[in-house]
C-alpha cells in the first residue's frame, strides 16, 4: 500500500556533482554489451561516474569484452556474479560502487543521451527516491521487430506506464531506476531470493517506507527484446511464475492487470474442453448453445490479436505482421501458464533460460 501525503519522506538529495554509480548485470550479451556500455560512459552527468559490470558466468565471449573494455576505460569496473542471478549481481554491483546515485542499466538496452541527467533533475524536483521513464523496445529482425512492436503496444503488455505512457506522475514501479543509495542501503537492498520481478518488489518496499516512486515519460531508455520464439516463450514463462510467486506473497498488492494472461489461458483451456465435449455429442442443445458463451473472449482476443498484427502497429511487411500474429499468443499464454504455476505451487527455482545459451541466433 502506497503511503499518503502525511507519511510521505523526502529522499536525502546528495550535494551537487556527487556523482552516479550505473549497475549492469551481465548473462550472454555480446552483441548487445558494447553498444550498451558506450551509451552508458556518454552520459552527460554532472561530477564522476562509474560503471560496475556484474559478471554472470558467460559462454559466448561477453566476459572477456568487458575485459577488454575495462581496460580501456578506468570508470569501468567488474564483479563476478557466479549465480547469475539478476537480484544478486545488482547487490554485489551496488555493494563495491561508490557514489550516492545508483543507476540501473541493462546490457540489452541503450541509454537516450541526456537520461541520467534529466532523471537526476527529476528525482531532486519532485523528491523522489527512485525515477524512471519509458521503455522503448526496438528490434532488428522481423521476429525482433514484432516482439518489440508487442512491448510498445497496450495489448502487447497490458499497459504499463512504462511501455509507453505520456503522464509523468507516481508509479508503483519505474523501469530500471534512477535511485538514492541512502535509500536502497535502508528497505536493504533487492531481495535474492525473487528472481524476477525484483524491481517491482524493491519499489513497493521503498514506497511502504514512505519515499516516492516517480515515473518520467522525458526519460526513455531503447531495449533489445529476445532474438527468437523459443527464448521469448522461456522468459515470459519465467517472468509469468515469478508474478505468480508475487501475488502469492503480496496478494492485492499486485495490479489487476497482471490477471489478464492467466484469465486467457484458464477460457483457452475451457473452450478447447468445451470444444471436445460438443465435438463427442457429450453436451448438446440448449446446454452446448449456452456453453458457447466461453468461446466469446477466445474470439474477442483473436480479434483484438489480428487488429494488431494488420493495423498500422503491426509493421511493413508481411513478415512483420505474421511474427506479430505469432508473438503476440506466445507472450501472453507462455506468462500465463507461467503465473499459474507459479500462483499455485510458487516460482521455487524457476529460471530465465533465454539468457543461458551461448549463442545469439536471430530469426530471419
Amino acid at each position: 500500500m502506497q503511503a499518503d501525503d502525511s507519511a510521505r519522506r523526502e529522499a536525502p538529495v546528495p550535494a551537487e556533482g556527487a556523482g552516479v554509480s550505473f549497475v549492469m548485470p551481465v548473462l550472454n550479451e555480446v552483441t548487445y554489451l558494447e553498444r550498451a556500455v558506450e551509451t552508458v560512459l556518454a552520459q552527460d552527468v554532472p561530477g564522476p561516474t562509474e560503471l560496475v559490470l556484474a559478471l554472470g558466468p558467460s559462454t559466448d565471449g561477453t566476459t572477456q569484452l568487458a575485459e577488454r573494455l575495462a581496460d580501456k576505460d578506468a570508470r569501468i569496473r567488474l564483479v563476478l556474479n557466479p549465480g547469475a542471478d539478476i537480484p544478486r549481481g545488482l547487490n554485489l554491483a551496488i555493494s563495491v560502487s561508490t557514489l550516492p546515485t545508483i543507476v540501473r542499466v541493462d546490457a540489452h538496452s541503450e541509454l537516450s543521451p541526456g537520461y541520467t541527467r534529466r532523471a537526476l533533475e527529476t528525482l531532486t524536483r519532485v523528491d523522489a527516491a527512485n525515477v524512471g521513464g519509458v521503455m522503448r523496445a526496438d528490434g532488428r529482425s522481423p521476429f525482433q521487430r514484432a516482439v518489440a512492436r508487442a512491448y510498445n503496444s497496450p495489448i502487447g503488455l497490458g499497459g504499463g506506464a512504462y511501455h509507453g505512457g505520456t503522464r509523468e506522475g507516481e508509479a508503483e514501479s519505474a523501469y530500471l531506476g534512477v535511485m538514492r543509495r541512502t535509500v536502497i542501503a535502508e528497505v536493504g537492498g533487492f531481495d535474492e531470493s525473487i528472481r524476477r520481478g525484483e524491481d517491482w518488489e524493491l519499489n513497493l518496499r521503498i514506497r511502504n517506507a514512505g519515499y516516492r516512486v516517480w515515473f518520467d515519460p522525458a526519460l526513455s531508455v531503447t531495449y533489445w527484446p529476445r532474438e527468437s520464439w523459443v527464448r521469448l516463450a522461456q522468459q515470459f514463462r519465467a517472468t509469468g511464475a515469478w508474478r505468480g510467486e508475487l501475488v502469492r506473497r503480496f496478494g492485492r498488492r499486485n495490479s489487476l492487470r497482471f490477471f489478464a494472461p492467466p484469465a486467457l489461458v484458464g477460457f483457452v483451456a475451457l473452450s478447447v474442453v468445451l470444444a471436445i465435449l460438443q465435438g463427442a455429442q457429450l453436451v448438446t442443445g440448449w446446454a452446448s448453445l449456452l456453453a458457447s458463451v466461453f468461446y466469446i473472449p477466445i474470439a474477442l482476443y483473436c480479434i483484438a490479436v489480428l487488429a494488431a498484427a494488420i493495423g498500422p502497429g503491426g509493421g511493413k511487411g508481411w513478415r512483420d505482421k505474421l511474427w506479430t500474429l505469432a508473438v503476440l499468443p506466445t507472450m501472453h499464454l507462455s506468462w500465463g501458464c507461467g503465473f499459474l504455476q507459479g500462483a499455485l505451487t510458487g516460482a521455487r527455482d524457476t529460471v530465465d533460460t533465454s539468457r543461458l545459451n551461448d549463442r545469439n541466433t536471430p530469426l530471419p
